[in-house]
């Protein structure tokens, strides 16, 4: 146990790799990757720095002297300028040139875009599993007929299999936002304090092919190749921050429907989220079965939702080339919604690859609302049989009334099929009444949509057949 508050993103929700992409380890060694890379570029463009001193680098990049950079920051409350001391510490002969020409956004912002870039990376493998485990769910129960609603009332039946393919969908939509934002994320390149390369201009002689060669070398060292923003002020803008958290927030949506949904079905005892062998559903009440797992989702939805509300006033508030008041809060708003995204897909992948389904209570729940909504099946077939439509209709109109009367007042079972069965204006038999309520014949297009949709999906999958097969790991 701890004296000091501990971030429950990282102590109960986030996976490990999530938190390692965010950690300090990831973002300093970024820092002196990209001191490294412009080291290197500014080497190749003729700029006396040695190989000698590169190799310094190089030797320390990845052991970062975390107490030194703790003292230097004491001292100038800088925190790239206390790393630039640090680094320097460790590499005496590169001292001299680390960070040359550059300011605190050459490595800050550059570091942030590839660390969401990597971030994005583990959120679209998690995305396809999500899609996988659905894809799986829906074939499974494609043609097992279940009621469906509208707003929450018992409507026109579907299957299990096609209300499957509703939350396949959103996640697929999700995907193809993420996609386009990984392909459009550009590092802020080396711009110096506002923006205008002036710094690097001096540097190189003049040389403006240079100083923009300079930049397409870092940006190819860092694997962004040909991926620069044209202009910017000292920071790229702040809109591509919120590009990204708007993706994340589309997939909070996405499972946050998915996870009402679950606890509908929950609670209609039609479904259950995986629970293990010595769960306990409730304290006090030993019986119960929460869908504690889909509340989880529920609640970290709700904040990544709302944080996306962050970035968006950041990138509105922003002043003229430069101003500092977005960098406490896009320390804690970016990193925070990825974890807190990793929990929810997590989550997402485990209780659609272990939901227990419950076709008796489904077929139960279908079968007493099944009578009425079949009434109008029955009304054209005896028709045809000869009936007298509007007496029929009629008829149908009473007994339907006096059914529902006798379920909601009473409690007493849906009889509205025997009321029509015993009257001899129909005309029906029992087999004749048995096969109008067969299930199958009120889902419509319901199998042949998910077979459809599915094949859709499957062909996503085969694309990005290299990310499937994740372990997932969740806290209970």
């Amino acid at each position: 146990m701890s004296c000091k508050y501990e971030n429950p993103l990282c102590k109960r929700y986030a996976g490990p790799e999530m938190q390692r992409i965010f950690s300090d380890d990831s973002k300093f060694s970024t820092w002196r990757g990209l001191w490294i890379a412009l080291a290197e570029s500014q080497r190749e463009l003729g700029l006396p720095i040695s190989a000698e001193q590169i190799a310094e680098m190089r030797a320390h990049a990845g052991d970062i002297n975390y107490d030194a950079a703790a003292r230097f920051e004491a001292e100038t409350r800088h925190d790239v300028m206390a790393h630039i001391l640090a680094y320097g510490e460790q590499c005496p002969k590169a001292a001299p040139i680390i960070h040359l020409g550059a300011t605190s956004c050459y490595v800050g912002d550059n570091t942030d875009i590839i660390l969401q870039r990597s971030a994005l990376l583990l959120v679209k493998r998690l995305l396809v599993n999500a899609i996988e485990k659905l894809c799986d769910f829906a074939e499974r129960y494609k043609a097992l007929p279940c009621l469906a609603y509208t707003h929450f009332q018992a409507a026109q039946p579907t299957t299990m299999g096609k209300r499957a393919t509703l939350w396949l969908q959103d996640l697929l939509m999700d995907l193809e936002q993420l996609e386009f934002t990984l392909q459009n994320l550009k590092l802020l390149g080396c711009r110096g304090t506002t923006g205008t390369s002036a710094s690097f201009l001096s540097l190189l002689d003049g040389d403006h092919g240079k100083v923009k060669l300079l930049e397409q070398k870092i940006a190819a060292k860092m694997g962004f190749e040909g991926k620069v923003y044209a202009v910017s002020g000292q920071t790229y803008s702040r809109k591509a921050d919120y590009y990204t958290l708007s993706v994340l927030s589309g997939i909070a949506q996405s499972a946050y429907k998915f996870s009402n949904d679950i606890r509908l079905l929950s609670h209609m005892k039609e479904a259950d989220e995986p629970f293990e062998q010595g769960q306990v559903g409730s304290s006090a009440m030993a019986y119960k079965r929460n869908p504690m797992r889909s509340e989880r989702i529920a609640s970290l939805a709700r904040y990544v939702t709302a944080d996306a509300l962050n970035p968006a006033l950041t990138a509105s508030a922003q002043w003229l080339e430069r101003t500092l008041d977005d960098s406490a809060n896009r320390r804690v708003a970016i990193p925070e919604a990825f974890l807190a995204v990793d929990g929810i897909l997590s989550l997402y992948i485990n209780i659609i690859g272990g939901l227990t389904v419950y076709p008796n209570v489904i077929e139960k729940h279908l079968n007493e609302e099944l009578p009425f909504m079949a009434t109008e099946n029955i009304l054209m077939h005896c028709v045809k049989k000869g009936g007298d439509r509007q007496i029929l209709h009629e008829k149908i109109r009473l007994f339907s009334v006096d059914a529902a009367k006798r379920i909601k007042q009473y409690g007493g079972e849906n009889d509205l099929l025997a009321r029509i069965l015993a009257d001899p204006a129909f005309r029906l038999t029992e087999d004749q009444l048995n096969g109008l309520m067969r299930a199958e014949n009120f889902t419509g297009r319901a199998r042949e949509q998910t077979e459809e949709f599915l094949a859709q999906a499957r062909a996503v999958l085969e694309a990005n057949q290299d990310l499937l097969g994740l372990d997932i790991q969740i806290t209970v």
